[in-house]
């Protein structure tokens, strides 16, 4: 494959032919079919076989994206509502003029003293250990750097199912083995963590609040529950990623410090804006130490006046975090009782998303779709978990929600649905 013999779309062979055809336990070619599917270069579609995957792993799951007709409500794309985010031209006219006075040149500290003290500052207010903090371009890039500090091509990590797309996407590009995790309203499942540990999982990624795409955040109860599994597997790596802050209204009940490595990710895409390509990451010494080593020998640092402007975005208080979370809540609850209302098992406990266990997946996003609404197929954020749609509550109108749910009830055909977990 990696020589280029094997074109995409071929079918493979199937493993107890190729076993007679090699010469080796069929056990052999399952494990290496296995590691083939993990790290996105084929894919199994149950009775058909296995094929060399169309794109590759680092294209990921875009191709399922949902182009939306001219017409179509958009509501797959998950982006957040443009009229909560905040004006950023002043804060980045005062962070410019602040450069040409002062202007950072290389050999220069990699992360703005102040954006430091205030996000250490936010930072112990909501729990998370003490430590050094650096800059990021964005949650994934963040999440990136901490899996290349400590893991190797080959290793598994533990994530959630379903899950963030492009993070299912990076780990196999990463040349890594995922191991599923499934997810309630309250977060992962301890229980199936505590099983990916057993087998072998060197890192355990988990989303604090506002999941994509289920909206779950991490209950006290459950934080608790997960702190003592990972108490019993003292060497993994534990990654939070927190982009909900600034959007959601329920706590922080945050995990790090109970495993000897562990890195804490915090962006500010959802409540300033995608563009801004920008988080702030924590973690104990040694995990920041090789992150900062990586970055320097890479793009150096984040840029200083994007981490002023950040700052002063911070300091004049822009973003009203109840306000924009009552806006985003409002929309969800809304929807998920009117949902209810019509029978239909919907979930979204934070954040701007609603998850929707179905059973025909396909056949509801092209209902959908021919009614004049665009969702996400849930196969974008699945690895086992039962199949689902997506749907992005930030661009609704309160007067249309009866409408969508109807529309959703109908494409779902009720009565046909499955379960979450």
């Amino acid at each position: 494959m990696g020589a280029g013999h094997l074109e995409p779309g071929r079918l493979l062979p199937p493993m107890r032919e190729l076993a007679t055809e090699l010469g080796v336990n069929p056990n052999t070619v399952a494990a290496a079919y296995r590691i083939l599917r993990e790290r996105g270069v084929i894919e199994t579609d149950g009775r058909r076989g296995s094929r060399v995957r169309p794109k590759p792993a680092t294209t990921g799951r875009e191709f399922l994206r949902v182009e939306v007709p001219q017409g179509v409500r958009d509501a797959a794309a998950g982006n957040p509502d443009t009229a909560l985010l905040p004006p950023l031209a002043p804060a980045f006219a005062w962070a410019v003029a602040q450069g040409d006075r002062e202007p950072v040149l290389y050999g220069h500290a990699p992360v703005e003293p102040e954006l430091a003290r205030a996000a250490r500052a936010e930072l112990d207010a909501d729990g998370v250990p003490g430590g050094p903090v650096a800059v990021a371009s964005g949650s994934l890039d963040a999440i990136e750097r901490v899996l290349a500090a400590h893991v190797r091509p080959g290793d598994t990590v533990a994530v959630e199912d379903p899950g963030w797309g492009s993070l299912l996407d990076l780990v196999p590009a990463l040349g890594l083995r995922t191991a599923a995790v499934g997810v309630d309203d309250d977060g992962p499942l301890p229980e199936q963590v505590r099983r990916a540990l057993e087998a072998g999982a060197r890192a355990l990624i988990v989303t604090d609040r506002a999941q994509n795409p289920t909206g779950a955040a991490v209950s006290a109860a459950r934080a608790r529950a997960l702190r003592d599994v990972l108490r019993e597997y003292p060497s993994t790596l534990l990654v939070e990623d927190d982009h909900g802050h600034g959007i959601v209204d329920l706590p922080l009940h945050p995990l790090a410090g109970v495993t000897r490595h562990w890195a804490f990710v915090r962006s500010v895409a959802k409540a300033y804006g995608p563009d801004l390509r920008f988080a702030v990451l924590a973690g104990d010494d040694v995990t920041l130490d090789r992150v900062r080593g990586r970055q320097r020998l890479g793009p150096g640092w984040v840029s200083r006046i994007t981490q002023r402007a950040v700052v002063r975005l911070w300091a004049d208080g822009v973003v009203d975090a109840a306000e924009v979370a009552g806006a985003y809540g409002r929309r969800r609850d809304a929807l998920i009782a009117a949902l209810a209302a019509r029978g239909v098992e919907a979930h979204g406990r934070s954040g701007m998303n609603v998850w929707i266990p179905v059973t025909d997946e396909t056949g509801a996003v092209a209902r959908l779709l021919q009614a004049g609404w665009a969702v996400a197929p849930g196969a974008r954020f699945r690895i086992e978990a039962p199949p689902g749609i997506r749907i992005t509550v930030s661009a609704l109108d309160p007067q249309e929600i009866g409408d969508l749910a109807d529309t959703v009830a109908s494409a779902i055909r009720v009565g046909d649905v499955r379960g979450y977990v």
